[in-house]
C-alpha cells in the first residue's frame, strides 16, 4: 500500500519493545519512504515513532 502525507492509520502491530503505542493507536502520516518501507508518522498520543513496514511493523488506513 502507498501512503500520502496527511493520511491517518491506526496501528496494528509494532515489533518495537520499547514504545508506548498500542493496537489501535491512531497518527497521522508524514511521510512514507517506499525504498525503505518506512513510514514517518505523528501519533495522536505525541510519539513520532516511524514504522517500518519491512520489519513487522503494521498499520491500516484510519
Amino acid at each position: 500500500m502507498t501512503y500520502k502525507q496527511g493520511d491517518r492509520i491506526v496501528l496494528v502491530h509494532t515489533s518495537d519493545p520499547h514504545t508506548d503505542l498500542n493496537a489501535g493507536d491512531q497518527g497521522t502520516v508524514r511521510r512514507y519512504n517506499t525504498n525503505l518501507a518506512k513510514l514517518s508518522v505523528d501519533w495522536d498520543s505525541g510519539s513520532t515513532l516511524s514504522m517500518l513496514l519491512g520489519d513487522g511493523d503494521e498499520v491500516r488506513p484510519a
